[in-house]
Parts: C-alpha cells; sequence; structure tokens
C-alpha cells in the first residue's frame, strides 16, 4: 500500500512560533511538583488562550521523569501575552524562586529565524545545551524577548522592548505570596 504523504501551507502564519518546553524531575520532591503543574497547564491550554494553535504533551523519558510540551503560537505577541498573564506569571515566579526538585527548559523557534532558550536546573544537557556556548540568562539575556533579539529574530527588529514576565530584581525578594513558618526558636 502507497505511504499518504502531505506536506502543510503555513502562509497564513508568516509569524508561527513553535516552542518546546520540558520539566525533568532532579529530586524525590520535584515528582509532586512536575504533577502538581500538568492540571494547571492542561486546563490553560484546553482554555485555548488568545494566538494558541496547538498543543501537546508528550514525555521525554520515563527515568528519570520528564515530561514535554510543545505549543504552536499564531505570533510572539500572543505567547508573551499568556506569559505575562495568570496562571503562567505566578507558576514562573514561584518556579524561578524555588524549582521544587525539578528542572525546566524551554526553545522558542520563529518562523520569520531566530531561536531563543533557556534551561533552569537541568543536571545534563538537552537540546541547544548540548552544543551551544553558555551565557548566564542575566541582564539583556533575561527576558526571552532580549534572547530573541540577541539572535537577531526579523520578528524583533524595532519592536519596542517590553520588561521580562518576572523581573530579575523580583527574584532577590521573599515571595510575597509566602507565609513565614515560625519556628520555636522564633518564639
Amino acid at each position: 500500500m502507497a505511504v499518504e504523504r502531505v506536506t502543510v501551507d503555513l502562509s497564513r502564519y508568516p509569524d508561527l512560533v513553535m516552542i518546546l518546553l520540558g520539566m525533568r524531575v532532579n529530586a524525590v520532591t520535584g515528582l509532586r511538583t512536575l504533577m502538581g503543574f500538568g492540571p494547571g497547564i492542561a486546563a490553560a491550554a484546553k482554555a485555548m488562550p488568545d494566538g494558541l494553535l496547538s498543543h501537546e504533551t508528550f514525555l521525554w523519558s520515563l527515568f528519570p521523569p520528564h515530561a514535554g510540551i510543545r505549543q504552536y503560537w499564531r505570533d510572539f505577541a500572543a505567547l508573551e501575552a499568556w506569559a505575562r498573564s495568570t496562571p503562567h506569571r505566578e507558576w514562573w515566579a514561584r518556579f524561578l524562586r524555588d524549582s521544587g526538585g525539578t528542572g525546566f527548559w524551554h526553545e522558542t523557534y520563529f518562523m520569520r529565524g531566530g531561536i531563543e532558550a533557556v534551561f533552569d536546573d537541568m543536571p545534563q544537557p538537552i537540546g541547544l545545551l548540548r552544543f551551544a556556548d553558555r551565557i548566564p540568562p542575566r541582564g539583556a539575556m533575561f527576558s526571552a524577548r532580549q534572547r530573541a533579539r540577541a539572535t537577531r529574530a526579523e520578528v524583533f527588529h524595532g519592536a519596542s522592548d517590553l520588561p521580562p514576565a518576572v523581573a530579575e530584581d523580583e527574584l532577590d525578594e521573599p515571595d510575597p505570596g509566602a507565609r513565614r513558618v515560625r519556628s520555636n526558636r522564633d518564639r
């Protein structure tokens, strides 16, 4: 039987963005973190935020547990707007303060050219981290927008600079939503 071959016409999506994401369990506590994120992410994707064209989940590995997501967005503006909204902003801020025994990474690919990526608490290289030079995601490299601009992604020529969804200086401050637990020594 002949193989049915098809291809796609992406002309309706000149600013298409594909993002790969992964969360890897690095410690026993990371199982709870990974399982805790799952339902929230599924609900957010099911709501189909403006600009999300497709959301797929998969498993990178069983040992250690490493879950993945592939999303296609109409354009970076839609992806960025979602990343700055609830619940994503809160998830990201919480993760950056405490990874909960997991590692996280994403790689973003732009139809018009350019790639940006970040890797947090990943004990072993994956994807672009396997061969590209490592640099700290600080200053101009802290936000996805700035990392994409640094790769000369065409979509960002002349684009205004927006602050990152979670600012660097927010990470130095205690989590405003966390309550301090008092020990016997504090009493």
